[in-house]
């Protein structure tokens, strides 16, 4: 950003003497004081929103033109698969935060059950195979364009049902984050961030 700011004045003269325009000429047109100008053009005075709106409308350019704004960052996401207690996990969010996205590959060996909690909400979604669901005292198996949500502070696990593997969709996140049930699995609201991939069942 200070980069950015550093090369908006010089950015600003260059615009304004290709358009064969004199500080006082803009000055006339803006309303802007020509030493306000110059100081801009100079880096003497930081740019604030209000004298880049008047600059813009004058040049006739968007503001990220005017001031050279860099190129919004590529959005794609490129999966790095780790290994996480005996499970393929691919994370599919940049960063930390309020949300994240993981696709698990769970191996049909998989399969014991070993209940835990700890704070957060969680969704899962069934890409391939059939997965098995224990939340408290629900036991339930999603098969293929299934989903279920549950708040992970109650005791659960899912795994393989020992026949094959199970490709997973699971999104972890605030409370809040609903998206659909299935089977009798019940859910309430969590009330804190489960993203540590290191703490899955």
């Amino acid at each position: 950003m200070d980069e950015v700011l550093k090369g908006v004045g010089p950015r600003l003269r260059s615009i304004r003497l290709s358009r064969d325009l004199t500080l006082g000429d803009v000055a006339e047109a803006t309303g802007l004081s020509a030493s306000t100008l110059s100081r801009l053009e100079s880096g003497g005075r930081r740019p604030t929103l209000e004298l880049l709106l008047a600059l813009s409308a004058l040049y006739d350019l968007p503001l990220d033109d005017l001031v050279g704004a860099p190129p919004v960052g590529d959005p794609r996401v490129y999966p790095r698969p780790l290994r996480r207690n005996g499970m393929t996990v691919v994370p599919l969010t940049h960063f930390p935060g309020p949300q994240q996205a993981l696709k698990m590959v769970i191996p049909s060996t998989k399969s014991t059950p070993a209940l835990r909690r700890h704070d957060g909400y969680e969704w899962l979604y069934v890409l391939s195979g059939e997965l098995r669901l224990i939340v408290g005292d629900h036991d339930v198996l999603l098969t293929v364009g299934q989903a279920a949500e549950f708040d992970t502070t109650t005791p659960h696990w899912f795994g393989s049902t020992g026949t094959s593997a199970v490709e997973v969709l699971s999104l972890l996140g605030l409370q809040g984050q609903r998206i659909h049930l299935a089977g009798s699995v019940e859910a309430n609201s969590g009330t804190a961030m489960h993203n540590r991939v290191d703490e899955l069942p």
